[in-house]
């Protein structure tokens, strides 16, 4: 094996693992706050990835070019899914279904008249 492989095989694992290990430690309340900036270097991601397509002369290098786009995007969409779905969740209710539980219709410990 290269030792220039070797070296960036190296790097590659220790990244992972030092990544899963800060990843892990964030607390609930701020993965949405992180998950948005990921979003951005996500963004970051795709257009790099968009610049190696542009480069590539090969059919493999253009087909490894074009599933890296396309893994680049989907984890892009995602995170702004995943971000939007945890912002609705400190969204306020609706008032007409808070009103309709205070008239009295229907609810627990009512009688008819």
């Amino acid at each position: 094996m290269d030792e220039t492989l070797l070296s960036a095989l190296t790097i590659f694992v220790l990244a992972i693992l030092v990544g899963f290990e800060v990843i892990s430690k964030v607390p609930a309340t701020l993965h949405t706050p992180l998950m948005s900036g990921a979003n951005s270097i996500h963004g970051i991601v795709l257009v790099g990835a968009m610049f190696i397509a542009a480069t590539a002369d090969s059919p493999v290098s253009q087909l490894l070019a074009l599933i890296a786009v396309i893994f680049a995007a989907m984890n892009v969409v995602g995170g702004y899914v995943v971000t939007d779905r945890m912002l609705q969740m400190f969204r306020r209710r609706p008032t007409a279904a808070r009103g309709q539980a205070d008239s009295g219709l229907g609810g627990p410990g009512t009688t008819a008249s």
